[in-house]
């Protein structure tokens, strides 16, 4: 049998194709560990366990983001919840956030189902990704600026890995922060003062950048109280969607 060809001197290797980069992103993200106080939180709400979940084993673990490789729209949440994401080990899967979440992107078209309650319930994303500023669900829903410091490049990574995205929906002032660090850190030059987090809100970078759409976080305190409504969250995808088809960000 002949040999195989030698590779040709001086040819670059191939593009490693985004899933790959993600899936490696995600490896990293599970086995983190440079967060010891949230490591510790998500270990013990995995042991104790709420009532309602005795019965099931807990992820306990940094939860990676979720979706289409070929992403053209990037959603950006705050955290895992502690009884969501650090249960299920999925991003914004068992709780009422990714029930408004999900039922959103699947009235516009993004998803197949509009419910996630655990990692084998056939839940797919087309066109669409879904991430966090941080990785490790954190006591009182709040982590530290180091924290979010700590998981900043694992965004970094796969907003990177994510060319084709066009759109990104910060959810919450805290994700739109994150992403706004990420793009100053790799050196996009941002207009200063940056721009301001509303429900709402638009930012196009100068750049090439993705457009930033900023939403209420589909939290119960926002949603229980009618901060965010399903018209005024379905209104942030509608306008994506518009975005989407917009000839200037193609």
């Amino acid at each position: 049998m002949p040999a195989a060809p030698a590779p040709a001197r001086g040819r670059r290797p191939a593009p490693e194709a985004p899933g790959a980069t993600l899936a490696r992103v995600a490896r990293r993200v599970v086995a983190c560990g440079r967060c010891p106080r949230l490591r510790a939180h998500c270990r013990e709400v995995a042991r104790v366990r709420r009532r309602a979940y005795r019965d099931q084993v807990y992820w306990g673990r940094p939860v990676p983001g979720f979706g289409d490789p070929a992403a053209r729209l990037v959603l950006v949440g705050l955290a895992p919840a502690a009884h969501g994401g650090n249960r299920t080990g999925r991003i914004f899967t068992g709780d009422r956030s990714g029930d408004w979440l999900y039922g959103a992107l699947f009235r516009a078209g993004f998803a197949n189902q509009p419910t996630a309650t655990h990692r084998g319930d056939g839940l797919r994303l087309a066109g669409a990704y879904v991430t966090a500023a941080g990785r490790c669900a954190p006591p009182g829903n709040r982590p530290s600026p180091e924290e979010l410091e700590n998981c900043r490049p694992y965004l970094a990574a796969e907003l990177a890995a994510l060319e084709r995205a066009r759109v990104v929906v910060a959810l919450g002032g805290v994700a739109w922060d994150a992403v706004l660090r990420v793009w100053a850190e790799a050196g996009h030059a941002l207009p200063r003062p940056r721009p301001r987090f509303g429900h709402g809100a638009e930012f196009l970078p100068a750049s090439g950048l993705p457009v930033l759409l900023g939403s209420y976080h589909p939290s119960q305190q926002n949603t229980l109280t009618r901060r965010l409504t399903q018209p005024m969250f379905d209104a942030v995808f509608a306008r994506a969607r518009e975005l989407l088809g917009a000839r200037r960000i193609r």
